[in-house]
């Protein structure tokens, strides 16, 4: 590794992806991806299954080739100065790859030497991150003793050990329970308060908007809108939902109240209004008491679904 790091200043991009693509046989599955990462931002990628992201993490990290389009980091390249890129980088990837026949205090300690760390430098870090974890009562722990929650924070305080400047993480919260999640989450933003830069995949719209400063929407492998949250929800959206279900609900598709929305949209039994203004709408809907309905704000999941559409798609 060398011994050396070069360092950006403060007012360029830590990190930088200009033009990737990559292609399996006639698919490509991402198709000229640019972004960049400023120091202390947190960047979210969200996009259906199959939108490629998690190749395009692969490719950040020097893990998968790209057919064109180049990665830099800290003022580096990717894939000739990838060793010197990643003793900056800390990742959490999907799958658990805890070792199972080491503890938690082990699994940091064999993780360090990784980055050449020596013992008693990694040993002096070991007490401060579990205890970032909240793992201080399981340092002598198994991960096949943990819950799942304990896990992924475990995955994120191993990903620290080297100090990291910036944190990959691929769907972090996957399969965690509500309680588990919102620890997960107060842990990143403890780090982006510190001024770490994270770049974050998810499925959660609400994990994008509390965490992200800014949002790259892809599909198809494209990038098809970025931007802050709630620029986005502004651009794309009209401020006011109105969500309608019950028995004959799907027949206001094509009934007078139509008008009244700028965008009608259907989803199973659901129909969803989308309006500048939903007073008008409301009053009507009290002719239709026998119908259950939510007034509530555009969100990032409407903002999703409009971008990348209603329909399930299984992963490729």
């Amino acid at each position: 590794m060398p011994s050396s790091v070069t360092i950006c200043t403060m007012n360029e991009p830590i990190f930088s992806v200009h033009g990737l693509v990559k292609r399996y046989g006639e698919a490509t599955v991402v198709n000229d991806m640019s972004f960049d990462i400023e120091p202390g931002e947190c960047l979210g990628v969200i996009g259906p299954n199959g939108a490629g992201k998690t190749t395009t993490i692969r490719m950040c990290l020097g893990l998968t080739v790209p057919d064109a389009g180049t990665v830099t980091a800290f003022g580096l390249r990717m894939p000739r100065d990838a060793l010197a890129i990643k003793a900056q980088l800390g990742v959490v990837s999907q799958m658990d790859t805890l070792d199972p026949d080491f503890s938690c205090a082990e699994n940091l300690l064999v993780y360090g030497r990784y980055f050449g760390m020596k013992d008693a430098q990694i040993r002096e870090r070991v007490p401060s991150l579990l205890e970032f974890a909240s793992l201080t009562a399981k340092a002598n722990a198994k991960p096949g003793e943990l819950s799942g929650g304990m896990k992924r924070r475990l995955s994120l305080a191993r990903a620290l050990v080297n100090n990291p400047r910036l944190l990959l993480l691929d769907e972090p919260t996957t399969g965690l329970d509500p309680q588990a999640r919102h620890l997960m989450w107060e842990r990143l933003q403890m780090l982006l308060a510190e001024g770490k830069s994270i770049l974050l995949t998810t499925h959660f719209m609400d994990e994008a908007e509390r965490l992200c400063n800014r949002l790259l929407v892809v599909d198809h492998g494209k990038k098809i809108a970025e931007g802050a949250p709630r620029d986005l929800i502004r651009q794309y959206l009209e401020p006011d939902v109105v969500e309608v279900y019950g028995s004959g609900a799907l027949a206001l598709v094509d009934s007078p109240l139509k008008a009244m929305a700028a965008r009608v949209e259907v989803s199973g039994e659901t129909v969803f209004f989308y309006t500048a203004d939903a007073k008008p709408l409301m009053t009507a809907l009290e002719a239709h008491p026998h119908l259950r309905t939510l007034h509530r704000p555009a969100n990032l999941e409407d903002l999703f679904l409009k971008l990348t559409g209603r329909q399930i798609r299984e992963e490729a």
